[in-house]
């Protein structure tokens, strides 16, 4: 009875979407997630333009649905909540984002890419209810925070998590793969994603993650290169600094 009476008293004609609005809330919905994913597509994440699009449109078709809903059934004395749909989203697009989420060894991929899944939903429910400048104004914040600050990011941490990916091409595994773990024991270095495969002329190539983070980053790993050149076991050694 409350409801109902306070519903009476408020301007429901919001609520009434007409094909052109629903159709512009659609493309609106669309254009965000096009511009989320496509950064997010650009730095090789698994979720990219096309599912940030689906997500966003989807969450706008059921805000949309939630308010037309509303304004059909008050006709006849219900009145049913319009935000109750939207709320499942929200909760829903929690399971695709857990999809992103990937474990490589001790850290951790995707977690970035798992909320901007979720703050898409988010922004598809605003644009579906009608919140444009909401809408927008989410979308220029979330492009700030995945570019720019990934950007401070990466200058405010450069010497704590220093990641260098190293390629060594042998003969021997064995005693390859023994001064390897020596060298990064002497010089406090973090071996993960340790892989060894062998090629068609035989020779052996070691690829593998050395995390470096920590103080004297860049001594630490020129002369962990430089000794790992210099074994007679090794042929030849390849790195380069990686961003994940």
């Amino acid at each position: 009875m409350l409801t109902a009476t306070i519903a009476e008293g408020l301007d429901l004609s919001v609520l009434e979407v007409g094909p052109l609005e629903v159709l512009l809330r659609l493309l609106c919905a669309m254009f965000i997630g096009a511009v989320i994913g496509t950064e997010r597509e650009l730095t090789h994440r698994p979720a990219g333009m096309r599912t940030h699009m689906l997500v966003a449109l989807g969450s706008c078709v059921v805000m949309i649905t939630s308010q037309m809903i509303f304004h059909q059934y008050r006709a006849f004395g219900a009145t049913p909540d319009p935000a109750r749909l939207s709320a499942q989203v929200i909760t829903g697009v929690g399971f695709l984002g857990a999809g992103t989420i990937m474990k490589e060894g001790p850290s951790i991929k995707g977690l970035t890419t798992a909320a901007s899944v979720w703050a898409v939903a988010c922004l598809g429910i605003a644009v579906g209810g009608g919140y444009y400048v909401l809408g927008i104004a989410g979308t220029v914040g979330m492009i700030v925070i995945l570019v720019l600050f990934e950007w401070l990011q990466e200058k405010m941490m450069h010497h704590r998590y220093a990641l260098y990916l190293f390629s060594v091409s042998c003969t021997e595994v064995v005693p390859t793969l023994d001064r390897i773990n020596k060298l990064a024991a002497e010089n406090d270095v973090s071996l993960k994603a340790m892989q060894v495969d062998e090629k068609d002329d035989g020779e052996i190539e070691i690829s593998f993650k050395a995390d470096f983070g920590g103080r004297h980053s860049e001594e630490r790993m020129q002369r962990f290169f430089a000794e790992l050149s210099g074994d007679p076991h090794t042929d030849s050694v390849k790195s380069e600094r990686s961003r994940v």
